[in-house]
């Protein structure tokens, strides 16, 4: 959601500054802007839609200078137009922002009373606004930047540039990540690793309350307090291949593709090297000291922790609590002691997620972390973190980061059940073995590709789709209708099998397909009567099982998709690829944006 690139360099910004916006386009945008300081003079060049449309007014009007900022918008406040697209300027300063100023509305009130009008409907503009209001009053560019920050209310990341400083950034971070990038003589500023990696792999990540002054000589840092901090540089490792299509035709078909080798990695990360245990990170978990376990998220990364509750409860014996993130704060959730909390997240950047985090702080026992990048704030403000190595995800629908949060969770739930003592060493390497055989099975799965784009191909014709799942299928009903619904537009809801007759049936006609989740497990009968309903109503039902589940059900059906065989406790991950891929073709054949689908953003950085 939003993403923002600062550069005081050497050479040209304005493209620097566009290559920069492109390795943020993942997050989802929908306009674009680009600002530089050049001979002292402040300028800027804004368009709505994709970065081309940037590039090309870049080329007709260029932009010169060697320091600039950059931003692509998320619309929150104000529809997409180049009006309300950032950087937003007010006289000798530009801003870009992430976030919401929530008290924007009083501080328009203020700047009302003092004559100064507004050109746009967002929150940022106000921020430009009330820099230049001080610098008026005879502030330094640096003081106008200070004062401006203790001003706002609610969540941001914040970078300034201002007319006749050309070797001055000012940066701020509240709520919404934010990294400086240290160059050889240039420094920059970036929402993430991602944007920075092609020009430097020295980043500062700024803590919460962190505002910093960049020159080309470096940064200070100071804290919410007004000290001096020292915030350590690190080195990061960002694997620009995976930033790169690879010859798929989308990012979404290459994530999905990848999942077999990602998931081999972090089980990997995770086995004794004789593949007999689970090893943990050196602090490890000792489950013994919890009678229940809470976990939050939101989205995909929920549907995960919805997925493992299955697993805790039954393998370990442990209660589980799973809420969504955007309630659970709000909520006010007792939590009881001998309590741990864990919260899934594949940016680790979650707004609603990490403002839970903070609530349950001095609360639950301890706090993990399920996320795909370490260095993030849900990671750092963690007690332990688990890495789920999926590696760089740019499609916004997840899935590989889906699978390998499961495979992380599942992990965890089997260190719980030996624990606890309901799970011997016997019984740990059986389902450990099945863990590793899963990458194998996965690539089968990933050879049907073609019978299920047929399959999409007439998917595409509804405008209305149901998923039915039993046991832990259940969420993987409910993630496969979001999946389907958030890259095809197609309306799809997911639902427990056996609720089937207490509200949904009554949407059940020839025109809308139900797509059944139902390996040959010990729901399946339970599953098959609930779907032997669905087609004694003319339900057009897509039957995703294995061998021997197709040979007792798939009569009558409208479609048949068979998966190769696979334990209770691995099948949710394994038939998540088929979930995937009926969304992916169902997407293609309908000719929507899968990588970037409409109003949706990869990072969801705002409440």
């Amino acid at each position: 959601m939003c993403g923002i690139v600062g550069v005081l360099g050497s050479h040209e910004a304005a493209p620097i500054l566009v290559e920069a916006l492109k390795r943020l386009e993942y997050r989802g945008y929908d306009s674009a802007g680009i600002a530089t300081v050049n001979d002292g003079v402040l300028d800027r060049r804004r368009a709505v839609g994709k970065l081309v449309n940037l590039s090309d007014l870049l080329v007709h009007e260029p932009l010169a200078g060697k320091s600039g900022i950059g931003h692509t918008r998320w619309a929150t406040h104000g529809a997409p137009s180049v009006g309300n697209a950032h950087p937003h300027k007010a006289g000798p300063v530009a801003v870009v922002h992430n976030g919401i100023i929530e008290n924007f509305r009083d501080l328009r009130a203020e700047l009302a009373e003092s004559g100064i009008g507004f050109e746009t409907e967002t929150d940022t503009e106000t921020v430009a606004l009330l820099a230049h209001h001080y610098m008026n009053q005879g502030l330094s560019a640096r003081d106008a930047a200070e004062k401006t920050i203790a001003r706002l209310e609610g969540a941001f990341a914040l970078c300034f540039l201002f007319d006749g400083e050309e070797d001055l950034l000012y940066a701020a971070r509240k709520g919404s990540p934010l990294a400086i990038g240290h160059g050889d003589g240039e420094m920059f500023v970036g929402s993430d690793a991602i944007a920075l990696a092609p020009m430097t792999d020295k980043i500062t990540y700024l803590e919460e309350g962190d505002r910093a002054i960049i020159t080309r000589k470096g940064a200070e840092v100071f804290d919410a307090a007004g000290r001096r901090a020292n915030r350590a540089i690190k080195t990061i490792q960002v694997d620009t291949a995976r930033v790169e299509k690879a010859g798929h035709k989308h990012f979404m078909a290459k994530e999905i593709a990848e999942q077999p080798g990602v998931l081999g990695d972090a089980i990997g990360h995770y086995l004794s090297n004789d593949g007999l245990d689970v090893n943990f990170p050196a602090d490890g978990l000792d489950f013994t000291a919890y009678d229940r376990i809470t976990m939050v998220a939101c989205g995909t990364a929920y549907l995960a922790c919805l997925t493992s509750k299955y697993w805790f409860e039954q393998l370990a014996g442990i209660p589980v609590d799973v809420d969504v993130a955007s309630e659970f704060r709000y909520r006010e959730p007792p939590v009881p002691a001998r309590t741990l909390a864990v919260f899934v997240s594949q940016s680790g950047e979650t707004a609603d997620t990490l403002a839970a985090l903070r609530y349950t702080e001095g609360k639950a026992d301890k706090i993990a972390a399920v996320v795909n990048v370490p260095e993030s704030s849900i990671a750092r403000e963690s007690d332990i973190v688990f890495p789920i190595h999926a590696g760089i995800e740019i499609g916004v629908a997840s899935t590989k980061a889906f699978t390998c949060q499961l495979t992380v969770l599942a992990l965890m739930a089997l260190k719980a059940a030996v624990a606890k003592d309901r799970l011997d060493a016997e019984g740990l390497a059986q389902h450990l073995v099945s863990l590793q055989n899963l990458p194998g099975l996965m690539n089968i799965a990933l050879g049907l590709s073609g019978d299920i784009k047929d399959v999409a191909a007439k998917l595409a014709e509804a405008r209305d789709v149901l998923f039915l799942g039993r046991g832990a299928m259940y969420p993987l009903a409910l993630e496969g209708a979001l999946k389907l619904k958030e890259i095809s537009y197609i309306h799809a809801e997911g639902y427990a099998s056996g609720e089937l007759k207490h509200g949904p049936i009554a949407l059940v006609d020839k025109h809308v397909p139900v797509i059944v989740m139902a390996p040959h497990d010990r729901l399946f009968d339970k599953t098959v009567s609930n779907m032997q309903e669905v087609l004694a109503r003319g339900g057009k039902v897509v039957l995703i099982t294995d061998a021997q589940g197709a040979k007792i059900a798939s009569d009558g059906v409208w479609q048949t998709i068979v998966l190769p065989e696979v334990s209770d406790l691995m099948a949710p991950i394994l038939y998540a690829l088929p979930a995937q891929l009926l969304a992916y073709h169902t997407a293609v054949a309908k000719g929507t944006d899968v990588d970037q689908p409409r109003n949706l953003a990869k990072s969801v950085t705002v409440e």
